[in-house]
């Protein structure tokens, strides 16, 4: 698992998150302060790359 850091775009509180090395694509996960939605999204360039993690709000 890796550890990132993102903020909230609802509250603006930075959390940490954890997730699988190899992680692409998107995935939808609640704020642990304001409980508001995310939709993560996460992209490699390649399979050594580090990941681009962005954080957008769901609906």
């Amino acid at each position: 698992m890796e550890e990132y850091e993102v903020q909230c775009p609802w509250c603006g509180e930075w959390v940490e998150i954890a997730m699988p090395v190899d992680m692409v694509g998107e995935m939808v996960q609640d704020c642990e302060v304001c409980c508001h939605p995310w939709k993560l999204v996460i992209e490699r360039r390649d399979e050594w790359g580090d990941p681009q993690v962005r954080v957008d709000r769901s609906d």
